[in-house]
């Protein structure tokens, strides 16, 4: 059974872009709603492309939580040098958000972290991350407590192609724009970017969606008619 975290601590942010500090005033409750009916919701509000498909989870667990960003970027050593500035960059996205989104920078099938990295993540305070690029040690990962979304394993290490480049700054996953502080959703069927300012009026869509669908289906089964009766599935052989 996954875990489903049903109440989450909101962050609100500072004057600077993607940076948030704790509030515990407010409680935020993801009890009842999915990914769909979330995606469905916001829908009704902006007519961006919002959700993103086709991810695995090591542990299947729901992830949701404001996010701070991270972004990879090509290697050009013109423009910057290949060397590994993970952990600083971690460093300065450390409370700034619950969930780190790192873009892959064009790159998807590349590596971004992999066991050892994961667990810095979770160790800076993240209890989930999301990416639409690859990450390694699933079987490792699954086993931690950080909630992991990605668009698959593999066996490469990082740093072939790209490098973390920079953090909370606007980064684009599978063609959805993720901004720092947007709150992130992730069950089985997919992520969805929610907006800080709609997030509650996303919320309380999602849950009349899902009352309303609940009642439709309900309806449904009670007024279906009984099944004919079947003869086995086979047909009777006339006699001659």
């Amino acid at each position: 059974m996954p875990r489903l975290p049903c109440e989450l601590s909101t962050l609100t942010p500072n004057d600077d872009l993607g940076t948030h500090v704790a509030d515990d005033t407010r409680r935020i409750s993801i009890d009842g709603v999915t990914s769909a009916s979330l995606c469905d919701a916001l829908a009704t509000i902006h007519d961006h492309t919002a959700h993103i498909l086709d991810l695995i989870s090591p542990s299947g667990d729901v992830l949701f939580g404001r996010c701070a960003t991270l972004r990879f970027f090509p290697n050009r050593q013109d423009h910057h040098t290949a060397e590994d500035r993970f952990d600083d960059l971690l460093d300065a996205a450390a409370d700034t958000g619950n969930v780190l989104v790192i873009g892959s920078g064009g790159h998807p099938d590349q590596a971004v972290a992999g066991g050892k990295k994961v667990a810095r993540i979770e160790a800076a305070g993240f209890t989930g991350l999301l990416t639409d690029a690859r990450l390694r040690d699933l079987e490792e990962i699954a086993d931690f407590d950080i909630v992991c979304y990605c668009s698959g394993e593999t066996v490469r290490a990082a740093g072939d192609d790209s490098t973390p480049l920079e953090v909370n700054v606007p980064v684009e996953l599978d063609g959805v724009g993720v901004l720092p502080g947007d709150w992130i959703f992730a069950d089985h069927a997919g992520a969805v970017i929610i907006p800080d300012e709609d997030l509650e009026a996303v919320l309380d869509g999602a849950r009349e969606i899902e009352r309303r669908d609940a009642d439709a289906v309900a309806r449904a089964r009670a007024s279906s008619r009984p099944a004919p009766q079947q003869d086995g599935g086979q047909r009777k052989k006339r006699r001659r």
